[in-house]
């Protein structure tokens, strides 16, 4: 099966395509296509993603005390005038390092749950069919938030999860990090993994999807918690 037929596969026919790639697991165009996505979108937002921490950086009347206010004045000005190298530095290295790391960790992560269930299934299985679930979040949901951004002239103020029905929620709130979890394009990434991981570990499809479901649920409390902290820090 061709890159573009598992793509099309992915979204029209993903138990289908999912089950051709349990037999044979093919990962490095998939990981590519998913890193150039990245790396566009990345590029593209950035600026945006800047100007949103710039505007809530500058009502911050707790960091201007911690920093003094020399200091702040050079971190405001650092952030009004971020060096172009680090913007691309950002872009076409940490965003796709990154990524990668994540991918090659959740991939463990779900191998290592599925071993509660199975003695079948590879890490090379699990990670061609995490590569390929996410064609729905990194490609489509993300094509869509960046129409919504570029709309909006914002990224803090985008999403495409429960949060977008709150519209007037503080965006710094663990409520709204919360709500941010239950994203439309990872609920469908997940339940679709559902079928691969019913594939790999040959085991019914309700266990498929337990396992996929439980490991969206412990990624979406590593990110709750890793985000309100660094808040805490940075006051």
């Amino acid at each position: 099966m061709n890159l573009l037929n598992r793509i099309q596969g992915i979204f029209f026919n993903p138990q289908l395509t999912l089950k051709a790639l349990s037999e044979k697991p093919v990962w490095v165009d998939a990981l590519i296509i998913v890193l150039i996505s990245l790396t566009i979108f990345s590029y593209i937002t950035i600026p945006y993603a800047q100007k949103d921490r710039l505007e809530i950086e500058k009502d911050n009347v707790e960091l201007r005390e911690r920093l003094g206010e020399e200091g702040y004045n050079r971190r405001i000005a650092f952030m009004e005038n971020p060096p172009k190298a680090l913007l691309y530095f950002l872009s076409f290295i940490a965003t796709p390092a990154m990524y990668l790391i994540g991918f090659l960790i959740s991939s463990l992560v779900i191998l290592i749950i599925g071993r509660l269930t199975s003695t079948e299934g590879k890490f090379i299985q699990v990670f061609a069919a995490v590569l390929h679930v996410n064609f729905v979040d990194k490609i489509l949901g993300n094509a869509l938030r960046l129409l919504l951004i570029l709309t909006g002239k914002s990224v803090m103020q985008t999403t495409t999860s429960l949060a977008l029905l709150f519209p007037r929620m503080e965006m710094t709130s663990s409520a709204y990090h919360i709500l941010s979890q239950v994203d439309f394009f990872q609920l469908w990434l997940f339940g679709i993994l559902g079928f691969g991981l019913s594939h790999i570990f040959k085991i019914d499809l309700k266990k498929g999807l337990i396992i996929s479901y439980v490991f969206w649920f412990i990624k979406s409390l590593f990110y709750i918690g890793t985000t309100l902290l660094q808040q805490g820090v940075g006051g």
